[in-house]
């Protein structure tokens, strides 16, 4: 019998709509993965949302399990959680992170996977992508023992950096927002927290993650001399201009790029990609980072739920899309 699924797809700019598909057949080995909760970040994901991939990115920001094409339609997301209910014996029945669109059920290969640790909730698990990526970050950032740490941005990946960050022995962490109601999460990932006006200058290491020129003009005035920004932002199709026309040379200030795309060049040698994903859940035991999860909806709600997101209408770290299941599909047949 066939099986069916229900997917989220981003028809055009600005609009997303609910579509039925039909599952393949899954193979020896492959899983079918029923989806128990995915997560919408005000990040990459909104940018897609609002048609602003640049064409000469658009090979780039393929998302791993993305259907197809920019500006659209396209399926697109790449946090998600769910319980195998066909697969590989050593998965059957596994709670799973997949970089998977927002889908009721889906076939993936077994190898595209990672089970979530016991001592994570399912629920938490939606931020393992985000975190995973701050963990490439702080592999390309090297932070030292007593650093001086400022992180740029209180979205979801700046309080990502910043909830590691605060692991570090001696490491006095600040995160910096022009939001102040991130004074909250800060206080719960254990941090300090400030305006852009009233940051620590004289900082060893800036991450900067606000995706603002302003943000990003401000990490290079934070900094002492020799310090280095790490730049996480992805600008889409926007141009930023910065003043490395004054002190920058004078102060022998370093800007350097960090993507997840691929494994820090720190780590390549001894970590692949599944071995950083295994690392971002085990760091995921943390209850403290449960304050990334700022907001829940159904996923029936999300072509409804994502203009407002994408906008900032609604505000969110990661917003939390819920899934209930009818049964049917894990019959064999019927509609997920």
């Amino acid at each position: 019998m066939t099986r069916r699924a229900r997917a989220f797809w981003m028809e055009a700019p600005g609009a997303g709509a609910i579509r039925e598909e039909e599952l393949p057949a899954p193979g020896p080995d492959d899983v079918l993965v029923r989806t128990l909760f995915s997560g919408v970040s005000r990040g990459t994901e909104t940018l897609v949302f609002g048609g602003r991939v640049p064409p000469n990115q658009y090979a780039a920001m393929r998302a791993p399990f993305q259907q197809g094409d920019f500006p659209g339609p396209v399926k697109y997301g790449y946090l998600n959680v769910g319980v195998v209910e066909e697969g590989p014996e050593p998965l059957a029945g596994r709670t799973v992170f997949c970089l998977y669109p927002h889908q009721t059920r889906y076939v993936v290969p077994a190898a595209a996977v990672t089970p979530v640790p016991p001592s994570v909730p399912a629920g938490r698990a939606v931020l393992a992508g985000t975190v995973e990526t701050a963990v490439n970050a702080l592999w390309d950032a090297a932070p030292l023992i007593g650093d001086r740490v400022t992180v740029v941005g209180g979205g979801m990946v700046g309080c990502s950096v910043a909830a590691l960050l605060a692991r570090f022995p001696g490491v006095r962490v600040e995160l910096v927002d022009v939001d102040p109601g991130r004074a909250g999460v800060a206080e719960a990932l254990g941090v300090g927290f400030a305006s852009p006006g009233d940051a620590l200058g004289g900082r060893d290491l800036v991450v900067h993650a606000s995706a603002t020129e302003a943000g990003l003009a401000r990490s290079l005035e934070l900094l002492r001399p020799d310090g280095t920004v790490v730049e996480l932002s992805w600008y889409g199709d926007r141009r930023v201009a910065l003043p490395l026309g004054e002190a920058f040379h004078s102060r022998r200030l370093t800007l350097r790029g960090s993507q997840v795309g691929t494994v820090s060049p720190a780590r390549a040698a001894t970590r692949g990609h599944g071995d950083r994903m295994a690392l971002a859940l085990e760091l995921l035991a943390d209850p403290a980072l449960d304050a990334l999860v700022t907001g829940e909806s159904a996923f029936a709600e999300l072509p409804d739920v994502m203009p407002p997101l994408a906008s900032g209408a609604v505000p969110a770290l990661c917003h939390r899309i819920r899934y209930e299941d009818d049964g049917t599909a894990a019959a064999g047949h019927g509609v997920a």
